[in-house]
């Protein structure tokens, strides 16, 4: 099976982890945060951060030659149980069907970067 670390411009960790794996057809994230990977900045409203980490998680699964549709787990994880709406409001928007939704599991964590993370599991079709 191929192997390969995914990192995309823009989204890389300080510490040089990737931010996603992928063997075969299979794929693990790191962290997607809310950043906007054109200027580096973590919005301060988590509102922005967590439409941006919707479209990070995207950008994400595109480098890896997948979709939102391969997604089959997204856990989200939240620094205070306050910004679930807002995540749902995104989470909606991405996944408008109800059918076509992966499992997602959400945490309050007291995370360490940012109010907002994603982290997905997908399996390419």
């Amino acid at each position: 099976m191929t192997k390969k670390s995914i990192h995309v411009k823009g989204l890389e960790h300080p510490a040089n982890v990737p931010v996603a794996r992928r063997i075969g057809p299979f794929l693990a994230t790191s962290a997607v945060i809310g950043k906007d990977p054109a200027t580096g900045e973590l919005p301060a409203d988590a509102e922005d951060q967590a439409r941006n980490a919707f479209v990070n998680l995207r950008r994400v699964l595109e480098a890896a030659g997948m979709s939102l549709d391969d997604v089959i787990k997204l856990t989200i994880f939240v620094f205070d149980n306050k910004y679930r709406d807002l995540v749902y409001k995104y989470w909606n928007e991405t996944y408008p069907d109800p059918q076509r939704r992966p499992a997602r599991h959400t945490l309050l964590q007291p995370i360490g970067v940012g109010l907002i993370q994603l982290e997905a599991l997908a399996v390419a079709s």
